[in-house]
């Protein structure tokens, strides 16, 4: 095995890094153990020089992902005319550049969007279905329907079938979400030691055809029953989502920032984290364009039937399996390599066997846990590790400990369990489908990407303003919160306005047909918590991708992307603890509560993590071993074949 090439370079190149550096035989240079041949790999990283933009992002974005890696290459390091740090011929900025150039998202290459457009089509089958599902439990076919759960035009009755009301509704709805969000640590796991993130996805989508096509079966009206084959739908959704997102961000050449001359002279400073906090504003719109097709299934629902609610996400998974097809050999894939995860037990295990449980919460927990340190102490033990995958552990729990504060933030985003359906169950919806409104959620955040993404962070950039990561999702949980006060305060208008007082929400079956069940409270109102709440999802969640991805070791990137999904699964079972309060005539209070959490967590969030802003963005990847499968085929026959003996001879 070759022994990677070790890069020698400034003060400054080690900051950008995030490594530790060590002295080498060059003057006032160092030696970095991150930034060696296989971070600075030729076939992932962009070789740009300081030229016209025009010019390098034309040009560079998919040659640099084409371009195959000589074995003679080797790393090379120089300094340009005017004194910069170069690396594979990337201008690397200066300290004083850094806090004074503007930075700028670098180009994605197209991989980046045809997998945004898998998430959309697997995103628009899943909340085309789940949108109805509560109703679909919750409410009994309606008297004036045709038997397939569908009302008649302009009844009052909201689509259902099988009648088991809010208790039971918010039970299952939550058992769903907490698998879908809870299995993805196996699979995550599963992806990053033996399978790989690619095969688990697709196994993922032909496990989600077979329940959509049972479902569609179950929503008949000669079988019309429970549709338990949603359960299949979350293991489905279970193998594909944890796998998903970093392997859009495995995409990205942008792996380290890099000086370049925009088309109008200015410098500029191509920016990894703005590069992948852009693409996936882009993966998170197209999550909530597919999240949008509850629409049309809420209207099937109520107009057609279950059946044809149904069939519409079925009729959009078809696009899945040829576009996967499509993608295979042209996406840049992260092999399996075994999981990281022994190594983080390893690094735990030697901190607290050596004082670590005194210094927990205290400067200097992780030192104790480095190969240097407890080799300097007299260690003879051999590590499979070195310091920098320490330094790696420490982002990673720190990641977790971000990804801790979400559950109740995502409670407060629509409601406790099936609170919010409850809710608007007693609403004057004139004739329109109770959650019809839900959908604005995704529509909020379609209309507000765009702005965000070529608006507000663009003009954010160009004042110099840096708006971290800790800044995004404090300012997205305080929106939460402030957005949630609408839900309780709605609850109590429609208990005071609704003829059957503080049994709103099952008025229609304790009042005489034909008669009055529903407040004077109109449903439009609902929009507003609805479209509040949804517009910070963008300040969090679009975030904590990166976070998940920046901050796990290379072999525990969907271990680490399936912690931050497990967070819906524990806001999920905390909706399965309380399905007994989520009825009149506590609801007031299933909303008030997690509101007054949200506020106080969000204090405490800032307080906590608010020097994460001060560090530079890093990516914890082997670069080297990110490839198209047809780099891969021709690394293999570039390799010496065994010599033959010619025993005739």
């Amino acid at each position: 095995m070759r022994r990677p090439l070790c890069l020698c370079q400034s003060a400054s190149f080690s900051l950008i890094s995030g490594a530790t550096p060590r002295h080498c035989s060059h003057p006032s240079q160092f030696c970095n153990p991150v930034l060696t041949r296989s971070s600075l790999d030729a076939s992932t990283t962009i070789p740009t020089v300081a030229g016209p933009v025009g010019a390098i992002r034309a040009s560079v974005d998919e040659k640099a992902l084409n371009e195959k890696l000589a074995p003679e290459l080797g790393i090379t390091e120089g300094v340009t005319e005017d004194g910069h740090h170069t690396a594979d011929g990337l201008v690397i900025p200066t300290e004083e550049e850094k806090s004074t150039l503007r930075r700028v998202a670098g180009k994605m290459p197209a991989s980046c969007y045809y997998l945004c457009a898998v998430e959309f089509a697997e995103r628009a089958s899943y909340y085309g279905c789940f949108q109805v599902y509560k109703n679909f439990i919750r409410a009994p076919l309606p008297p004036d329907g045709n038997g397939t759960g569908a009302t008649a035009p302009g009844s009052e009755y909201t689509a259902g079938a099988l009648g088991q009301g809010s208790v039971v509704a918010t039970a299952m709805t939550e058992a769903f979400k907490f698998l879908a969000y809870a299995l993805p640590i196996y699979f995550g796991w599963l992806a990053d030691t033996k399978y790989g993130r690619f095969k688990m996805i697709c196994w993922g989508v032909a496990i989600c055809g077979v329940a959509h096509v049972i479902m569609i079966i179950s929503a008949l009206p000669p079988v019309l029953q429970s549709g338990h084959a949603i359960d299949m739908l979350s293991i489905g959704a279970a193998q594909f989502k944890p796998n998903i997102s970093p392997t859009v961000i495995d995409q990205s050449p942008h792996k380290i920032a890099h000086v370049i001359t925009d088309k109008n002279g200015e410098k500029v400073i191509v920016d990894p984290e703005e590069s992948i906090n852009s693409v996936m504003l882009w993966f998170y719109l197209l999550i909530n364009i597919g999240a949008c097709f509850g629409i049309p299934t809420t209207y099937l629902a109520k107009l057609v039937g279950y059946w044809a609610a149904y069939l519409i996400p079925t009729i959009l998974y078809l696009l899945l399996p040829p576009l996967l097809w499509y993608l295979n050999p042209r996406l840049v894939k992260q092999p399996p390599g075994g999981s990281d995860l022994g190594n983080v037990f390893k690094v735990l295990g030697d901190i607290f066997a050596h004082g670590g449980l005194k210094r927990i919460g205290r400067k200097g927990f992780w030192e104790i846990g480095k190969p240097s340190v407890r080799k300097a102490a007299g260690s003879t033990k051999v590590y499979s590790y070195n310091d920098q995958f320490v330094n790696d552990v420490r982002r990673t729990f720190q990641a977790c400990g971000i990804f801790m504060f979400s559950p109740i933030w995502m409670i407060n985003d629509g409601g406790l369990g099936a609170a919010a359906n409850a809710l608007t169950a007693g609403m004057d919806t004139n004739g329109l489908p109770n959650d019809l409104l839900d959908n604005l959620n995704s529509v909020s955040i379609v209309l507000m990407v765009p702005i965000m993404n070529h608006v507000i962070y663009p003009l954010l950039r160009r004042r110099g303003i840096k708006w971290g990561p800790i800044s995004r999702m404090t300012f997205g949980f305080a929106l939460g919160t402030i957005g949630s006060l609408g839900y309780p305060i709605l609850q109590y208008y429609v208990y005071k306005t609704s003829p059957c007082g503080w049994n709103a929400t099952t008025c229609a079956e304790i009042v005489p047909k034909g008669e009055v069940s529903v407040s004077s409270v109109s449903y439009a109102w609902y929009a507003v918590p609805v479209i509040v709440t949804a517009i910070s999802e963008i300040f969090v969640n679009v975030t904590a991708y990166g976070i998940a991805y920046s901050r796990a070791p290379k072999n525990m990137k969907g271990l680490v992307s399936s912690l931050n999904l497990f967070m819906t699964a524990i806001s999920a079972a905390i909706g399965l603890a309380t399905a007994p309060a989520i009825s009149d005539p506590y609801l007031i209070w299933a909303f008030a509560g997690p509101t007054i959490a949200g506020a106080v967590m969000t204090v405490i969030f800032w307080f906590t993590f608010r020097d994460i802003d001060k560090e530079e963005f890093v990516l914890s990847s082997d670069f080297a071993e990110l490839k198209k499968d047809s780099d891969r085929e021709s690394d293999e026959e570039r390799a010496p074949q065994p010599k033959t003996i010619d025993e005739k001879s």
